[in-house]
Formats: structure tokens, sequence, C-alpha cells
């Protein structure tokens, strides 16, 4: 008995082996981190709840709290509440030069993405979940990304939530 105890005692403290040991625990990590975060912003809203505070043309500081509190429900947890993203995982929405095409915006947030996609010339290799949200809330949160965290982008109208939406059928 103690022979199998010595052995598995040297066999973990050969320095090679310890850094294979710690290497597994950092991916798993990693790993089980990562399926927390997917699992708790895949979640998102409801695309049942209709926000009736939010104005249908998308545009004044009605629409902006709804689409900071939609905002807040649906896409903190990957890209934060300052919209700075998670490095490496998930992009920044700060600053970020992916949302100056308004079409492209409009279809991720409406059908997801998975894959390679490049923001502010850094490369991420995640997966977005469709967002189950209506065109009103679509167009209030993009509205708000838009012109929040440093952003100088144009307010997103439910009407070209609904033409990019109808595209995509």
């Amino acid at each position: 008995m103690q022979r199998i105890s010595y052995k598995f005692t040297s066999f973990v403290e050969n320095p090679k082996t310890r850094i294979l040991i710690n290497n597994m625990k950092k991916i798993c990590l990693i790993a089980i981190a990562e399926l927390l975060i997917l699992f708790i912003s895949s979640c998102g809203g409801n695309s049942s709840s209709t926000s009736t505070s939010t104005a249908s043309t998308a545009t004044g500081s009605q629409s902006a709290i709804s689409g900071a509190a939609v905002y807040n429900r649906t896409c903190v947890t990957c890209h934060q509440g300052n919209g700075a993203g998670i490095p490496g995982a998930y992009p920044p929405l700060a600053k970020s030069d992916f949302l100056t095409d308004k079409e492209k915006t409009i279809t991720q947030v409406i059908k997801g993405f998975q894959g390679e996609l490049v923001v502010n010339g850094v490369k991420y290799n995640n997966v977005m979940p469709p967002q189950p949200l209506n065109d009103e809330e679509v167009a209030a949160v993009l509205t708000y990304v838009n012109t929040s965290f440093g952003n100088s982008g144009a307010a997103v109208t439910t009407d070209e939530v609904k033409a990019v939406r109808a595209k995509l059928q």
C-alpha cells in the first residue's frame, strides 16, 4: 500500500506532470466559466413582453431608458455594464467599429452569430445566441448601444428592424 502511494506521489511531484495538471485545471476552469456565461447570456429576454414605453421611432430619452433596460436584461452579461466586453471572449460595444453597419448589427441581434468576428482589430471567436426581442426592443437596445459607451451612431428605428427581419425570413 505504501508503495502505490509513493509511486503516485512521485508521479505528481514530477515537474512536467505538475505543469500538465495545472494546465488542465486552468482549461477546465475557463471552459466552466465560458459555459456559465453562455448559459446566463442565452436566457435573454422574453419576446412576449412588449415594452409599451418604447417609442416606435426609437428616438428620444424615453427609448434610451427602455434601451438601457433591454441592454441590462439581455446584453450586460457578455458585453458588461460599461460595454467593454470580456477580453478574448466577447467583443466590446464601447467605441466599436462593428456598429457602423446597421443592417449587420440588427441581423446579429435577431439571428445571433457563431464564428470569427473582428472588432476594433481584435479577433473573437464565440457564440452570440439569437435574442428573443421584439422589433421595438431591438430598435431600443441598438439605439442605446449606438449612443452610449463613447459611440456616436444613429438611432435604429422599428421600421429598420422590421425591414431586416422581413429580409431574413
